[in-house]
């Protein structure tokens, strides 16, 4: 019995490419992958030009293997993929691009990472096609996203990615979450292994990124960092800013009572002295409201089974006796 993969797409104004990337994806399915059944599912992102239409044509000439999933506007990237996620069917599920620079022919080099072991496989474009408007920036980003958050990818920004099912269904994207996927599938124990893919230069359509997407994204770096550390320790993050400022701020108004019982200089007027009582206060802030924070989250049941390996044994008391994933 032929195993399903499911192939999500999100589309924004890719009229003239939908076509042949279809065609491309059941060809390679067909021959590479026989073992495979291939499940292609479009999401139209608010396009503009007839990539509707062209979908719906798409369904109807390959019924059971192409369907489509239309927002009434542009809601981005991150939702377009949720949206495909929820509504694919496939134990093994790949993200790509609609503008054919990624490579169907790829896919089975995907799998057989996953054959590894890995439970998430990254595309790395090392060769990219696109302006430095484009290219300079997103080396930036995947630096910087490396660095602070330990998942050691050469290319967060590439849409290409492999995932088994277990993974999405763990998940959820908003803002540009996207890009973070595999941040947020490393903090919940998921392999995540990375290839070099083919990327082509752009022939149809114009890309729809821009530095304001950057943007966005390091907003949403910053809200991944404290999720996936302190989720269940939020005093930990509170409580050490506060810690680090009311290191500042007592050190400062130490200084200046030293400086008054010297009486060496007035220090009623000084800029050190505002400053030492703002950050005191601010301190005692935030260690407040890390001490809040923890009563929310002890009073909240964590669940367990989005950390829990699918591949578990139970006696017949239904008691946890042995994981074959290695703690």
């Amino acid at each position: 019995m032929s195993k399903l993969v499911s192939l999500v797409i999100p589309v924004k104004d890719e009229q003239d490419s939908l076509l042949e990337l279809a065609e491309r994806i059941r060809s390679v399915i067909a021959d590479s992958c026989p073992e495979y059944e291939a499940e292609i599912i479009f999401i139209d992102d608010g396009s503009s030009d007839n990539s509707w239409s062209v979908m719906k044509s798409l369904s109807q000439r390959f019924p059971g293997v192409v369907s489509a999933i239309r927002f009434r506007r542009n809601m981005g990237k991150s939702l377009a993929l949720e949206a495909g996620f929820r509504a694919c069917r496939g134990d093994i599920v790949f993200t790509m691009d609609a503008d054919l620079q990624d490579e169907p022919k790829e896919i089975p080099r995907f799998l057989k990472m996953l054959d590894k072991g890995f439970d998430l496989v990254s595309g790395w474009k090392r060769t990219r096609h696109d302006p430095l408007a484009k290219t300079v920036p997103s080396k930036l980003f995947n630096g910087v996203t490396a660095k602070l958050t330990g998942v050691k990818l050469n290319d967060f920004n590439c849409g290409f990615k492999c995932y088994r099912r277990d993974v999405i269904d763990n998940i959820r994207l908003y803002g540009e979450m996207h890009r973070y996927i595999p941040v947020l599938a490393a903090d919940l124990g998921y392999r995540i292994g990375e290839i070099e893919v083919e990327h082509h230069p752009r022939v149809h359509g114009e890309s729809k990124y821009g530095w304001e997407r950057y943007v966005r994204g390091f907003i949403d770096l910053l809200t991944v960092l404290a999720t996936t550390r302190w989720l269940v320790k939020p005093g930990h993050l509170f409580g050490g800013i506060g810690v680090l400022l009311g290191l500042l701020g007592g050190g400062s108004l130490a200084y200046l009572f030293f400086v008054w019982l010297l009486g060496a200089q007035p220090i009623g007027d000084r800029p050190l002295l505002t400053f030492g009582v703002l950050t005191t206060v601010a301190s005692l802030q935030m260690l407040s409201l890390g001490v809040i924070a923890e009563f929310f989250v002890k009073s909240v049941p964590i669940d367990l089974s989005r950390y829990i390996s699918t591949e578990i044994a139970l006696d017949s008391d239904k008691h946890l006796v042995e994981d074959s994933d290695e703690s």
